[in-house]
């Protein structure tokens, strides 16, 4: 059994009643394996020819429907939840929800939160339809769930890598988050100070995420001192529709004339150490697009890359003590 509902007859079932022509395929990294599987059985299923994108997918943000226009008459997109954006061609967003048991990751969740009554839950979109299943093995564990509610971006629980409006102001003594990697749990407990369980059902591991959010903020702290020595700066803005922030970039722009230094925006599609390496007289970059990109990848770069909210810490209008991650609210004031 595959690890992921890829949900290819809804698919088929969709192209047929259509009667789509051309179909693009996008999957995140994680996913491209079955591209070329799920594309034959759509093509045998279906009088469709199908385009896979081949490009590097960070998410919901990162859609491929302005290099697929006038190609295709619909594109799948897996493993995301839809954002509040306007796509150039229809987009069907299946989910790709995970097979994995929880129930021994669960059992032993229960260990560290032994001493707390009262929890919040939050997970990523391949966990969303367990949020129910999760909150009853609790409850009949003698704890009280609280889960947060939908916003504009997100799912009932759901935090993503630039947005973590469901789990803020949840009355809870800690948080569990039921998924893989580090930046989520991170981010939850940089946004509510508050403990945080990371609970890794395909590892079975389960662990307390704040010695690993100190090391990360002591990182953070060393390029935001490094970038206190920066005159001239690099402002990313990305092209992919979720993270393009243009008049965000201007608004840094102007802040930092008006402090004497030099700015320039640098428009790109996907930010990488080799894009930047023609702008080596810069002393350091602020990245507008995904937060990630700053903190995951801080030791690729030679320059300090920063995001907007450790700029204002590089130039005193924030203190250090306020430390958050940046975030992607999809709010239009930001484009243009």
């Amino acid at each position: 059994m595959s690890l992921y509902n890829m949900n290819v007859d809804k698919v088929i079932n969709h192209i047929n009643k259509k009667d789509y022509k051309t179909i693009g395929l996008q999957f995140p990294e994680g996913l491209k394996t079955q591209a070329t599987s799920i594309a034959k059985k759509i093509e045998e299923e279906t009088d469709a020819t199908v385009i896979i994108s081949g490009d590097p997918c960070f998410g919901a943000c990162d859609v491929c429907d302005k290099k697929m226009e006038g190609m295709v008459d619909m594109i799948v997109h897996y493993a995301h939840t839809p954002l509040p954006l306007r796509y150039k061609v229809p987009v069907m967003f299946i989910e790709a929800y995970s097979n994995v048991k929880i129930k021994k990751v669960l059992d032993k969740t229960l260990e560290l939160l032994e001493d707390s009554s009262k929890i919040a839950l939050a997970t990523t979109t391949q966990h969303l339809h367990l949020i129910n299943e999760i909150s009853d093995y609790l409850e009949d564990n003698g704890k009280e769930v609280v889960v947060g509610s939908s916003s504009r971006g997100t799912t009932k629980g759901q935090v993503l890598g630039c947005n973590f409006s469901s789990i803020k102001n949840l009355d809870a003594e800690v948080y569990l988050f039921i998924g893989t990697g580090n930046f989520h749990p991170v981010g939850i407990h940089l946004f509510t100070k508050a403990p945080v369980i990371a609970a890794d059902p395909y590892t079975g591991e389960v662990r307390e995420i704040s010695d690993y959010a100190d090391r990360i903020l002591r990182i953070r702290f060393a390029r935001i001192t490094k970038a206190k020595a920066v005159n001239k700066w690099g402002i990313l803005v990305s092209t992919k529709e979720g993270q393009y922030r243009m008049a965000l970039a201007k608004e840094i722009k102007k802040s930092l004339e008006d402090e004497g230094m030099e700015a320039y925006i640098i428009l790109v599609d996907m930010i990488s150490p080799e894009i930047l390496l023609p702008y080596m007289d810069l002393g350091g970059f602020v990245v507008t697009a995904c937060p990630r990109i700053a903190i995951d990848d801080s030791a690729m770069y030679k320059k300090p890359v920063i995001t907007p909210q450790e700029l204002e810490i590089v130039t005193d209008k924030r203190k250090w003590e306020d430390y958050q991650l940046d975030e992607i609210l999809f709010d239009e004031r930001y484009k243009e």
